[in-house]
């Protein structure tokens, strides 16, 4: 319950209290080791000898916080706070601890002296907390690493949540970057009437670490009118206007947001009422467009409130409050006592009791329970997630030996998952639901869009499930808020594309490892990222499309929290889809094609396969025929399955004397280091698979590179022999794709018989080689591959027959033109 309304001139007394008690304690963090309540004068011992943290953007970050609470008390409104400034964590943390929240999460920060002392030390010291806002701060869902992703943060998390407000303070650093700058446009996706609200607040103070801001050198008139055209309303806050003065700032201030919060509330009302008036079969209005929602421009001095000058040198106000204005606190006393000066100014004794506790006039406009920022279960989403209700896989299987696009039958699935999670699933990407084969999720909802909307649109509705935008950083960012406020959704992209959020999805995942680690946080959905039209098949495009680097980046992360799933056929892909979306805390990364391959394992056998992460396919080698493996083809990839499993059937019919076992990965960091992570095969089940001393053929999706390194603490390693994308490609054949890398069949045939005996297979091996210049010659002859290749079929063997595609099972029938090259 809020506390009683209390008088306007007192309520600002208040908010600067609480505005320089979060300045104490920020201060206190980047510097001081032991006495914190100031109860003697500072020594050397006192002051922590590595000096790391930020000043410059604290006070600003402190002050819309202050605010934020005063309306949160006054009102009950439901506000997050995402806090984009890189470096403004010990400003967080300040105003976590000036709520209780830090306390209640952190039981040795104890409400006493002792208490506040450690909160202090833990501060960007060993064995401590980072110096940005991270997972171990409370309230936090951005961590401060992240520049120019918070307003995508900030959108993510407003959708699906009518009643919330997320304040999202963009640094004028971070608003240079490129995500950030594509994010203003979010608001194009956001629904008045069954989402929340994002307001964002840009603080001008006027410097990066080194330089100036753009945004903060322009003039005010061109600053409104560019927010105007991104189509905001700006409701503009300077503090040079009113000299600095704090109270009359915070006056400027608390009727900005007033009036700010007033326009989301007309706004969301307005939307609302006609929503309700169009269900019930009254006339509604123009419900749909874009509204203007309010955003607000905030100028303060960079380091405000900290010391004007050091050394001779203007610091409040300039780059040089940054990061620590009194750098040699320890060493020099001039500068200590500055620092004493500096702290003693915000009249620490009217703010803490003898125990360190905020006294009476913090708490007037401090909020109760979850209502608390720093509480509030949206930033701790795994509190108030709930499973997705998920369809059953077996009515959208294709059976066994039939050709099926992997993304086409994945679709169907994901438009009975997007209906019967009306509120709580989405599907994000660039342009590329219809590319990717998706648009089966077109039959039950439409791309959200609240612009202007033209003839021949398509698919567009005020209220769909699926958001577009040629912005992977946006689409990424909104997926990031989504699933850590408790939702959950998919992100598709081109493979290729998928480079653009590396640093992004790196990130993720050391956000992933921290909070792992942190028993308040409570498990969240796996940020789920399916990439198609991918490296071997990029008909409409060429090498600048042509690079499944993005799974490299992936594994570089702890492997306990990312998986990259590599399903060989459409019923796999199923399989891998629907327990990403079950499983929580990590990085899913799914590759898988949108072109027509055939079918090998059934619905039930898929699911078995993927939850094994690897195995051997009997059916599709001869070891149980010949009685022993004498060597392996290996297969991770829907291409370099069909591959492997077309050069297995050249020798089945054309060296039947040869034991081949067929291994097909699924799950690719199965093949990890089981000394360094839970997740990978035990170097048992390893053994019994890849039958070290064993000369093993793998047929790989991405670079080469990858397989050796998962794989170089593993027995036998020298006998594995990895084909991969080789860094050669062009507009092309897709069998000449393959050809260039070494990927296709007759390579694949090629390289695993002579690891068996060359010389005794030296007819065959050159019957090979003439099949693929046969191949090559027919696809720049005729200008596509031939029947025999592109028309491949599995039939399902052994339970039928294998046919040999019309070439008569010569794997080298001729090179003249319109020669079949043979399988």
């Amino acid at each position: 319950m809020a506390p009683a309304h209390i008088p306007s001139t007192d309520r600002i007394r208040a908010i600067d209290a609480w505005w320089r008690a979060a300045n104490y304690l920020t201060v206190g963090q980047i510097y001081l080791l032991d006495n914190p309540l100031l109860t003697r004068p500072i020594d050397p011992d006192d002051v922590k000898p590595r000096l790391l943290g930020h000043w410059g953007t604290s006070p600003a970050l402190n002050l819309v916080y202050a605010h934020c609470n005063a309306l949160i008390a006054e009102t009950d409104r439901d506000l997050l706070y995402v806090c984009g400034p890189g470096h403004g964590g010990p400003a967080m943390n300040a105003n976590a601890w000036l709520e209780g929240t830090w306390g209640e999460l952190y039981p040795d920060i104890t409400p006493d002296p002792e208490g506040l002392r450690k909160f202090f030390r833990q501060f960007s010291f060993p064995g401590g907390i980072p110096s940005h806002a991270a997972p171990e701060t409370p309230g936090s869902i951005h961590e401060g690493g992240e520049l120019g992703y918070s307003l995508a943060h900030a959108y993510g998390a407003a959708l699906d949540n009518p009643d919330l407000v997320v304040a999202c303070v963009v640094g004028d650093g971070e608003a240079e970057t490129g995500p950030l700058s594509g994010s203003w446009q979010a608001h194009t996706f956001l629904d008045p009437v069954s989402d929340g609200a994002v307001l964002p607040i840009l603080n001008l103070n006027g410097w990066k670490i080194a330089n100036p801001t753009i945004l903060a050198r322009i003039p005010d008139e061109d600053l409104t009118a560019y927010f105007r055209g991104l189509g905001y309303d700006p409701i503009v806050v300077d503090s040079a206007r009113v000299d600095h003065d704090p109270f009359a700032v915070h006056a400027l201030f608390d009727g900005a947001l007033r009036r700010a919060l007033a326009s989301i509330d007309d706004i969301q009302a307005a939307a609302r009422a006609q929503a309700q008036r169009a269900a019930t079969g009254q006339p509604a209005g123009a419900a749909d467009l874009r509204p203007r929602w309010p955003m607000i421009v905030l100028r303060t001095p960079k380091g405000w409130t900290g010391p004007q000058e050091v050394d001779g040198e203007r610091v409040e106000g300039t780059f040089r409050a940054h990061q620590v204005p009194l750098p040699a606190v320890r060493e020099d006393a001039g500068h200590r006592e500055q620092l004493e000066e500096w702290m003693r100014s915000y009249r620490p004794d009217e703010l803490f009791d003898a125990d360190g506790q905020p006294t009476g006039i913090l708490t007037t406009i401090r909020p109760q329970g979850d209502l608390r920022m720093s509480a509030t279960p949206h930033a701790n989403g795994g509190r108030i997630r709930t499973a997705l209700d998920r369809p059953p896989l077996e009515p959208y299987a294709v059976p066994v030996g039939e050709d099926a696009s992997s993304t086409a039958t994945l679709g169907p699935w994901l438009a009975e998952l997007t209906s019967r999670n009306g509120s709580s699933f989405r599907l994000f990407g660039p342009d590329e639901t219809i590319s990717n084969k998706l648009d089966a999720v077109f039959d039950v909802t439409s791309r959200v869009w609240r612009a202007r909307r033209a003839a021949g649109d398509e698919h567009l509705g005020a209220r769909g499930r699926v958001i577009e935008v040629l912005s992977e950083h946006l689409l990424e960012g909104l997926l990031e808020g989504y699933v850590l406020s408790g939702r959950h959704g998919l992100l598709n992209t081109y493979e290729a594309f998928a480079h653009i959020i590396d640093s992004m999805v790196g990130q993720y995942a050391k956000w992933l490892e921290s909070s792992t680690d942190i028993d308040w946080r409570a498990p969240v959905s796996n940020l789920s990222i399916l990439l198609s039209s991918h490296v071997w098949r990029q008909d409409h495009n060429g090498f600048s499309h042509q690079d499944p680097g993005f799974l490299d980046v992936v594994a570089s992360k702890q492997q306990d929290l990312v998986r990259i799933k590599l399903p060989a056929d459409a019923n796999t892909l199923l399989a891998v889809a629907a327990h990403a979306f079950e499983t929580t805390d990590r990085v899913e990364v799914i590759v898988a094609g949108k072109h027509p391959e055939p079918v090998f394992l059934s619905i039930e056998d898929a699911v078995a396969h993927a939850a094994a992460g690897l195995g051997v396919w009997d059916w599709a080698g001869t070891e149980q025929t010949v009685g022993r493996a004498d060597v392996l083809l290996a297969s991770a990839g829907d291409v370099p399955t069909v591959e492997a499993v077309a050069a297995a059937d050249i020798i089945r019919k054309h060296a039947p004397e040869v034991g081949v076992r067929f291994v097909n990965v699924v799950d690719l960091l199965s093949l990890g280091d089981p000394r360094k992570h839970e997740h990978p095969i035990s170097d048992e089940r390893y053994d019994e698979v890849f039958l070290p001393g064993t000369p093993t053929v793998f047929a790989f999706h991405g670079y080469p590179s990858l397989v050796h390194q998962l794989t170089y603490r593993r027995h036998g390693h020298d006998d594995l022999h990895v084909h991969g994308f080789l860094e050669q490609g062009t507009t092309t054949s897709p069998f000449d794709m393959l050809m260039l890398n070494e990927m296709d069949r007759f390579s694949l045939a090629h390289d695993a018989l002579s690891r068996v005996d060359a010389d005794a297979h030296a007819d065959l091996l050159a019957k090979l080689t003439e099949a693929r210049d046969a191949a090559r010659t027919f696809a720049y002859t005729k200008g596509e591959d031939h029947p025999s290749l592109s028309g491949w079929e599995f039939r399902g063997w052994p339970q039928d027959e294998p046919t040999d595609g019309g070439t008569g099972g010569d794997p080298g029938a001729g090179e003249t033109e319109g020669a079949a090259p043979g399988n």
